[in-house]
């Protein structure tokens, strides 16, 4: 059987508006895992010393040499926090893309065709993967904590555009992991690829791109752009022309690579999407 993974509707069926069936799916998904308040309050504490375990290799590193690539611990935990947060803000709402090539191997998947809404929304609000919430606050925690310590920003568009670069960034990650997902449509599976994308945005992320070799940078910047989800905002943010590899506008505008990538993401997915063919599972 080949079906087009996009309409998601039957003849028959009243199409049910995408943001609302997600918003009910995601809070069915997350009072079911409320029941087991252990389990949550694990999974927060596992995410959170997931995350402060890169950090703490950081600290090591500049409590040897003084500073990182010029960058004080104080700023580099503004990077970090600012990484970590845009991490959580898509991860929190994005994480169950990671299974998208189990739904498609166990047939879970056509069960979403025949739904009247999108399969998007039914795939991201499948479950919750709770130590993701970790992530998410622990970056608050550290942004929080470093941007008091460092006075940034100090205006309030300085505030907007921290916010914006936030979003940005989780959009820009988001957009990555939606579009390689959208290859298991033709491969079933490509966790590796997954794994490896998040693995370099995880532990190059939280450094200064300046203490890297111009081909690295290259590649962090314009094949993994990295680049764009914290680096070039946080040098923005913290006057720090002279690091930039790029234009002092290009880091003022990265936040509004977000959208665009995530945007190309989507049109990707639905044309990856459309060849999906069912397992017969």
């Amino acid at each position: 059987m080949t079906a087009s993974a996009d309409p998601g509707a039957g003849p028959a069926a009243r199409p049910v508006p995408r943001l609302y069936a997600y918003g009910l799916l995601m809070r069915a998904a997350v009072k079911s895992q409320l029941q087991y308040r252990g389990n949550l309050l694990f999974g927060l504490a596992g995410g959170a010393a997931f995350q402060g375990v890169g950090l703490a290799f950081i600290w090591v590193v500049a409590a040897r040499f003084g500073a990182v690539g010029g960058w004080s611990m104080a700023e580099i935990c503004l990077l970090y926090g600012m990484r970590l947060t845009s991490h959580g803000l898509w991860v929190v709402p994005g994480n169950q893309l990671y299974f998208l090539d189990v739904t498609i191997q166990t047939g879970e998947f056509d069960r979403y065709l025949v739904r009247p809404t999108g399969v998007l929304p039914q795939l991201l609000a499948r479950g919750i993967h709770l130590p993701v919430f970790g992530d998410l606050v622990t970056g608050l925690v550290i942004l929080v904590g470093a941007a008091w310590r460092l006075g940034v920003p100090s205006s309030p568009g300085g505030v907007l555009y921290l916010l914006l670069a936030l979003l940005g960034g989780a959009m820009v990650e988001g957009a990555f992991q939606l579009g390689i997902s959208a290859l298991c449509f033709r491969t079933l599976s490509n966790r590796s690829l997954r794994v490896l994308v998040d693995n370099v945005m995880n532990s190059f992320g939280g450094y200064p791109l300046k203490v890297f070799p111009a081909p690295a940078r290259f590649v962090l910047t314009f094949l993994v752009p990295v680049a764009f989800v914290a680096y070039l905002p946080a040098a923005a943010l913290l006057g720090r022309a002279d690091d930039l590899h790029v234009p002092l506008w290009a880091a003022y505008a990265a936040p509004g690579a977000g959208p665009l990538l995530l945007w190309f993401a989507h049109v990707f997915w639905r044309a990856q999407s459309a060849q999906y063919s069912s397992s017969g599972t």
